[in-house]
């Protein structure tokens, strides 16, 4: 006979928590891979808060000057 399942304590619930926020579960080839999630900003991507900011010197001087297409003229 099968043994019961526990209920988790709070310090292994606190620990899911925190490796879900960290990590994803995807899928590559039929197979299931935890891969790490991507950094996020106020709850959006990097680079599309990148694309929000919109100010041609801050893009300039952190050499990102793929997201100044829209600028030149």
């Amino acid at each position: 006979m099968a043994k019961p399942k526990r209920k988790l304590t709070t310090a292994e619930k606190k620990a899911k928590a925190e490796r879900r926020k960290k990590y994803k579960w995807i899928f590559i080839n039929g197979k299931q891979v935890k891969v790490k999630r991507e950094p996020m900003i106020d709850g959006m991507s990097v680079d599309e808060y990148i694309r929000q900011i919109d100010d041609p010197i801050w893009l300039h001087q952190n050499e990102m000057w793929e997201y100044m297409e829209k600028f030149e003229d």
